[in-house]
């Protein structure tokens, strides 16, 4: 499996495919940058999450803020503060939901236990859903929109919760798939159109898939250890892109790093548009 281009990085992240402009882009968390495979973005801070907006203008989560990003000219303005005032976080994982809200990921920036937090911009407003966690991810919505998936890394659970009609979480999360004795890291994840659950699993070069009941149905290897994001994408979504990372590997490979693409490996759903409220919008 070859990589998309000739870009390695340190902890690549946010893997996502713009349905709009039929485009791929992901992150590199550590090296502040967001590429896609012709070209690149530099930020003066270390970003990690993005949402469509529209053709032109995406949402991207950093360390401090939302912004709202145009590709077009690479200006940015804030749509409001993120953690800004705790120096020792960042951002980390994120996606649209199906309302056209936000959930991202907060953890600490040396992954210091309990440090990271998980949030949902909607129509203004800015609220923590659940607080307390140390790497957070997977976050990812089921394709009729009625639950939610997220995972604490460190526990190696993967944790479900029903949401209301606003998208809000309903009742407490439940563990839906428990990877502990498998011994497996979860980390960013995807549902397909069928309400499978393809995630991305750390330290073991691959996703896995998992049916809606939580049964293993197969794994697509990567020669890359550190597997760390998936997203459907290609005209069909049905090409499945992944990022990896070179962050604590003593000896990294040539292709360690790389952004890669499975062809024909399933079929994906959209990605959810965005819709902003913003505070004192005409």
């Amino acid at each position: 499996m070859t990589p998309v281009n000739d870009i390695r990085c340190d902890l690549g992240e946010g893997a996502f495919w713009h349905p709009v402009r039929d485009e791929f882009f992901w992150f590199d968390i550590t090296g502040r940058k967001l590429h896609s495979i012709a070209r690149s973005w530099d930020f003066d801070e270390m970003p990690s999450a993005m949402g469509w907006i529209s053709a032109d203008e995406v949402m991207i989560a950093t360390e401090t803020r939302l912004l709202v990003f145009s590709l077009g000219t690479g200006t940015a303005r804030t749509l409001c503060a993120l953690e800004a005032q705790n120096p020792t976080t960042r951002s980390n994982d994120g996606r649209a939901d199906p309302r056209g809200g936000f959930w991202i990921g907060t953890m600490g920036k040396q992954a210091q236990k309990g440090a990271g937090a998980i949030w949902r911009y909607w129509r203004g407003e800015l609220r923590r859903l659940y607080a307390g966690l140390t790497i957070p991810n997977a976050i990812s919505f089921a394709p009729d929109g009625q639950s939610a998936c997220f995972t604490d890394t460190v526990t190696r659970r993967i944790m479900r919760v029903s949401l209301d009609a606003e998208g809000w979480p309903r009742g407490a999360p439940d563990c839906w798939l428990d990877l502990t004795e498998a011994g497996l890291n979860p980390d960013g994840a995807v549902f397909d159109a069928a309400g499978n659950f393809w995630v991305a699993q750390w330290g073991a070069g691959r996703v896995a898939a998992y049916a809606p009941d939580g049964q293993f149905l197969c794994a697509v290897e990567f020669p890359a250890a550190h597997c760390s994001c998936p997203a459907f994408g290609g005209r069909g979504l049905d090409d499945l892109y992944c990022t990896t990372a070179r962050q604590g590997l003593r000896l990294p490979t040539q292709l360690d790093g790389a952004a890669f693409c499975a062809k024909g490996t399933g079929r994906g759903q959209e990605e959810h548009r965005l819709e902003l409220d913003e505070p004192n919008s005409a």
